[in-house]
């Protein structure tokens, strides 16, 4: 892989997408592709405007990114790492004002779901959502909006000059994303692999799910996610995204040659190193090293 990579993100600089990047990436030079929308962001690693993509997938609070999923349905792309980023949202604004000066606060939908408890502590505030939380924070600092907030990261209101005026107001303290590191085709970085993701769907007859799940059972991995995810244009019809942890990687692939004859399709998505949650706030070693 290179050394000198271009990355898409969902957001702009100093977004929790731009903090995971360079959490997952540290010590490697990086160029950011800032995308709007996460179909932005698919559509250019697949016409190869980027090397990789870093896309959020799920958060402790607001559960899994469910569109995300059907992206990763639609796309053929391989997932050669994650990273767990420690999420602390914090309310900002232009210096000289304190929170009874303001009147909207913006920020992304997730965010503000994230924060919901300290909104609705503070009823005079309104929510507005936009897509992005670094973007709130620079369009208050470009537009001198006064009476108007943004919820985002500390680096965000560093970057833009802004006070902050409620700090880590999440509802959540061990609030993470985990990021998914994406590319084109497969890739390994000589770190040796313990997780997997994979996709697959099942008949319609009674314990065809449980049939597939005890063969994973029974070859020793370990089930640490399950996610069902609606086909479009097929009604009732729902593609199983699931990810295995295992000792030893020869496991795995005995256990999904024995899953063949009880799940349709099965696609392996990514097999690669797991990340780390970063619940004690540890300083973590780079995960990206080739």
């Amino acid at each position: 892989m290179k050394q000198h990579m271009k990355i898409a993100i969902q957001g702009g600089q100093a977004s929790f997408h731009d903090m995971a990047t360079r959490q997952y990436f540290a010590g490697h030079p990086v160029e950011l592709l800032e995308c709007m929308t996460f179909g932005r962001l698919c559509d250019a690693l697949a016409n190869r405007e980027v090397d990789a993509a870093v896309m959020a997938i799920e958060n402790t609070l607001a559960g899994s990114i469910l569109p995300n999923y059907s992206l990763l349905e639609r796309y053929n792309f391989h997932i050669i790492g994650e990273t767990y980023l420690h999420i602390q949202q914090n309310l900002m604004a232009l210096p000289g004002q304190r929170i009874e000066d303001i009147e909207t606060v913006r920020s992304h939908p997730m965010a503000l779901h994230q924060c919901s408890v300290f909104l609705e502590a503070h009823p005079h505030l309104r929510a507005i959502e936009s897509f992005d939380t670094a973007e709130s924070a620079r369009e208050i600092r470009q537009n001198n909006l006064r009476g108007v907030a943004a919820i985002a990261s500390k680096m965000a209101a560093n970057r833009y000059q802004l006070q902050i005026l409620g700090e880590e107001i999440e509802n959540l303290k061990k609030n993470y994303t985990r990021f998914l590191i994406l590319l084109n085709k497969e890739y390994r970085n000589g770190t040796p692999p313990d997780k997997a993701s994979i996709s697959f769907r099942v008949s319609h007859e009674v314990g065809s799910l449980v049939s597939v799940l005890q063969v994973f059972r029974e070859h020793g991995l370990n089930l640490s996610l399950i996610q069902s995810i609606p086909i479009p244009g097929q009604p009732n019809e729902y593609a199983f995204h699931i990810d295995l942890l295992w000792q030893n990687e020869d496991d795995f692939h005995r256990g999904i040659a024995a899953a063949a004859p009880f799940a349709r399709g099965i696609k392996i998505l990514g097999i690669y190193k797991s990340g780390v949650i970063p619940y004690d706030h540890t300083v973590r070693q780079p995960a990206f090293s080739g």
